[in-house]
This record gives structure tokens, C-alpha cells and sequence, in this order.
């Protein structure tokens, strides 16, 4: 049977339908692809614009060539661009015990590898391919986050690799990337022909193209954003299931959060943390993440009203949590945070495997003696020497 991994289990044991899960993939798939085909689309147009019919040849011949190349980067190569250090199980036991059951649990064919990135920052990421993989830390989370925490934060990368998630950011991202270059191309041979359009000679300016041009990049960008959020809530419901403990991965966003809402941060760059509106974010605001990871652990009439937007935002979440999330105003208006169709029914089945116990068994890390404890005593891959600003990197880097 081919379903997704984090049902394997519920379908064995037939407590949910084939066939649901099969629909569930499917729209998946069609929602991303549709969002991809934009991206496509947009370039397509653009490429029409700028060269003619042979323009959409040559975008075709040069997205093609650069979508092959980037599959085959290995994650070694690019981890390299950040000093990360594979780590031997002896110096971090811990994040291989949690990574071992993972890749057990989803199902995957090879077992990614553990990096670790010197660095004082808090995050992670999901490297490669399904056949050669890598999942990267930054030293700094390894020692802040608790066995429980780290577990769900690792499934959430597992999830990205299992569900093919690095390769459809990829095309999205080569294509938008091309829309940009292209638009900036064009809009750059309109300024060199101002002189003849200023001086009334026989140039003539396709406006219906310079407004496409200007605008190009902007939707572009939006629809990259728009995957990026819907394959995080996918990663984050993947997570949960295989944990099944959805508690987990919430404590680790907060923390995340919290580390972003760092005060250094808001001396040097004010207002840098001001809450963005939804559709210029690359993932969904951490207090709706954690409302959804709440909501697996409710009734199914309560989960419509999630959805639906019936409820207070953020009424689900765990007083602890609550506080713990810095409080931060927006002159940004609210908009309603009413979920996608069928969502509300997708969420209600996971929830009662959850609930009965037919996900993934959450005693490795939640009733664990020490779950509660740093993921980590000591130094994997310490940060040397003073931060420094790189903007080659796009950041402050060790």
C-alpha cells in the first residue's frame, strides 16, 4: 500500500479508510503543484514578454539544467557553507536515538545524516533528497531544547525529507528566481531606451509588459510563500503523528520564538520582529502552528470550530505556552485565520489516532526519566571567535 508514512500503522490495524488517506495525498499534491504551475506559469509569461515564443524555449532549456544541477548539489557541499560537522554518535547519542526511531517510524529507505552548525542562533533544517539526506542543527539548539522538544523538531525535518518537500521548494524557488532575474533584465533595457522615448524617436513601450515586469517578482515571491506555510503545517501534523506527542513540538516553537524575540536583536535591528501580515511570511505565525498542534489533542466538533474560526485565537493553547510567547503588536490588521477545505475533517481523524494511541508511541521522549532535561550537556560544535557580519551569508555568523 502506498500511503503516507505517518498511516502506515493506523492502516494496519484498518482504523482509518485507504482510500481518505489516498484523497488526503492527492489534494496535497494538487495544492502544491497548482501553487508550483503559477510559479511556472508566471515565468512562462514573463519569458513571452521579454523574448517572444522563443523566449519560453530557452526559459524551459535554462530551468531545466538548473533544476538538475541543484538536485544533485550533495547537502555535504552545502553544509560546508555553514563549518557544520557531521557528529558521531559518541558526542551526540541523544540526537542519534532520536533519529534512529524517526527514520524507523516514516518509513524512509536511507537514514539521513546529523550535522551540527556552530552557532549561537537557534535553528534547523532538512537537506538533499529522499536517497541523501541531511538534517542540520545549530549547536546552540541542541543544548537548549529538551529531549522531548528536540524529538519534535527533528520529526518536523523528517517530514520535509519523507514528503518530498526540498525538491518542490527547489523548483519554486529556481523559478522565482528566474522570474526576478528576468524582470530585472527587462526593466534594466527599458531605462537604457529612455533616451529615445524621452526624445520622441520611433521607440514604442509595451506598458501591459513594463507593469507585468514590475510586478513579476512580488508574485512570484507570494506564491513561494504560499508552498512554504502549506508544506510547514504539513511537517508539523507529520511531526506530531510520529511522535505522538503534539506538546512536544509546540514547547520547541515557543522556545524558537522566544530566541527570535531576542533583545539584542531588537536594539540592533528595531522593529526587525514587528509581526509581518500572513501572506509575506515564509511560515505560519507560531501561535497559529501551536493552535493546530493543540487541536489534535480535541474532539472533532471542537476542531470545526478551529477551523472555522469560531473560537479565540489562541484559546487552545496552554496557559505555560501563552505567557511564554513574547507579546508583540501589529498595526497589521487581523485577517481570519479560517483553515483549508477539508482540513477540519483531516485533523479530526489524526486526532483520534492520537488520542487513542494508534500514532506513534510517545514514551521514548515524553515519559523519558530525563525528558525534560537539555538534549545535550555539553559543547557539540562550538562557535570560535568573535560574530561577524557576513551578508554573503545573510547573517551574523561564528
Amino acid at each position: 500500500m502506498d500511503v503516507p508514512y505517518f498511516l502506515e500503522a493506523a492502516v494496519s490495524r484498518n482504523t482509518i479508510d485507504f482510500f481518505e488517506s489516498k484523497k488526503h495525498a492527492a489534494l496535497n499534491a494538487l495544492q502544491t503543484w497548482l501553487l508550483v504551475g503559477g510559479s511556472i506559469l508566471l515565468l512562462a509569461v514573463c519569458a513571452y514578454v521579454f523574448f517572444g515564443p522563443d523566449g519560453i524555449i530557452y526559459a524551459a532549456i535554462f530551468g531545466g539544467i538548473s533544476l538538475f544541477m541543484a538536485s544533485r548539489v550533495s547537502p555535504a557541499m552545502v553544509l560546508r557553507m555553514y563549518k557544520a560537522r557531521e557528529t558521531a554518535r559518541n558526542h551526540f547519542p541523544v540526537g542519534h536515538e532520536i533519529l534512529d526511531v524517526l527514520v524507523e517510524r516514516s518509513g524512509l529507505q536511507n537514514r539521513p545524516k546529523l550535522y551540527v552548525i556552530p552557532s549561537k542562533m537557534m535553528n534547523a533544517f532538512a537537506v538533499g533528497r529522499g536517497d541523501d539526506s541531511a538534517i542540520a542543527m545549530t549547536d546552540q539548539l541542541a543544548r537548549t531544547m529538551t529531549r522531548r522538544e528536540l524529538a519534535g523538531i527533528m520529526a518536523h525535518e523528517i517530514s520535509h525529507i519523507r514528503n518530498n518537500d526540498l525538491r518542490v521548494m527547489a523548483i519554486a524557488d529556481t523559478v522565482s528566481r528566474f522570474t526576478s532575474a528576468m524582470s530585472t533584465f527587462g526593466m534594466l533595457s527599458l531605462f537604457l531606451n529612455l533616451p529615445s522615448i524621452i526624445f520622441g524617436h520611433a521607440a514604442t513601450v509595451p506598458w501591459l509588459a513594463v507593469v507585468l515586469l514590475i510586478f513579476a517578482p512580488t508574485m512570484g515571491s507570494l506564491l513561494q510563500l504560499a508552498l512554504s506555510r502549506a508544506r510547514e503545517y504539513d511537517a508539523d501534523l507529520g511531526a506530531a503523528l510520529l511522535t505522538g506527542d503534539p506538546d512536544g513540538l509546540a514547547s520547541a516553537l515557543v522556545k524558537l520564538e522566544q530566541a527570535q524575540n531576542a533583545h539584542w536583536e531588537g536594539m540592533v535591528l528595531p522593529g526587525g520582529r514587528v509581526p509581518a501580515p500572513s501572506v509575506l511570511r515564509t511560515h505560519p505565525q507560531t501561535e497559529d502552528r501551536i493552535e493546530r498542534l493543540m487541536a489534535l489533542k480535541e474532539k472533532p466538533e471542537i476542531i470545526e470550530e478551529i477551523a472555522g474560526g469560531k473560537r479565540g485565537r489562541g484559546e487552545f493553547i496552554p496557559d505555560r505556552m501563552r505567557e511564554e510567547l513574547p507579546k508583540r503588536s501589529s498595526g497589521v490588521p487581523k485577517i481570519s485565520r479560517k483553515w483549508g477545505r477539508g482540513e477540519a475533517a483531516r485533523y479530526s481523524g489524526y486526532a483520534g489516532l492520537l488520542n487513542d494511541g494508534k500514532a506513534g508511541d510517545p514514551g521514548p521522549w515524553r515519559d523519558h526519566p530525563h525528558s525534560d532535561v537539555p538534549a545535550s550537556s555539553g559543547e557539540i560544535n562550538p562557535p570560535q571567535g568573535k560574530p561577524k557580519i557576513r551578508v554573503t551569508r545573510g547573517g551574523v555568523w561564528w
